[in-house]
């Protein structure tokens, strides 16, 4: 009668080392995503559209209903200024703050740095528009022909409240996309926790 020793088989230790090429192959697909951001970029233009006629429609029906008219607005211009440089970054914060969502979307990974490209995207169209306009304008002097109100304010107050606006429209805006960008990613993890548990 002859002893055989059987070698029981090994557990499931393979799974931990197949991780590594699992989280090595997911790396193609992390970082930045010119295509989501790109798309996000979009959806931030149209929301910021949709709102402001919202918001404007809103505004002329208000006006309407409480008798508020140009004079009115001419006799307390800072209020007046005041009052639509916040809601319109109101506006702009919740379109690019959408925009960053689809970004996080679409990329299922990295969605902070996806949201920060929606903004990079609308800053490179913002410098170019803003270079094409310098130079139709320089040939054909448009601003010129505009018709500027006449508004009861210093010019220095006026280049104050202008710098003011753009660093906090620069910042809000910024900061909406990435956080957008954040809540789009978020969405992939609560759908891989899942499945994580269920396996």
């Amino acid at each position: 009668m002859s002893n055989v020793t059987t070698v029981p088989d090994r557990p499931v230790a393979a799974a931990p080392d197949r991780q590594p090429a699992a989280d090595a192959a997911l790396l193609v697909y992390r970082g930045f995503k010119f295509g989501a951001a790109f798309f996000g970029w979009l959806i931030a233009i149209s929301m910021a559209v949709l709102l402001s006629a919202a918001v404007s429609a809103v505004a002329l029906l208000t006006a309407e209903i409480l008798d508020y008219n140009r004079s009115d607005a001419e006799s307390a211009p800072a209020a007046a200024g005041l009052t639509a440089s916040v809601m319109g970054i109101v506006v702009i914060a919740v379109a690019f703050y959408s925009g960053g969502y689809v970004a996080g979307r679409l990329a299922r990974f990295d969605g902070a740095r996806n949201g920060f490209g929606v903004w990079m995207v609308a800053v490179l169209v913002a410098v170019l528009t803003a270079g094409a306009g310098a130079l139709l304008n320089s040939q054909y002097d448009w601003l010129g022909d505009v018709q500027r109100p006449d508004i009861a304010l210093s010019t220095e107050t006026l280049a104050t409240g202008g710098v003011i606006a753009a660093v906090a429209l620069i910042v809000v805006t910024l900061l909406s996309a990435i956080v957008g960008g954040k809540s789009g990613q978020r969405y992939h993890e609560k759908i891989d926790r899942l499945i994580a548990s269920e396996e």
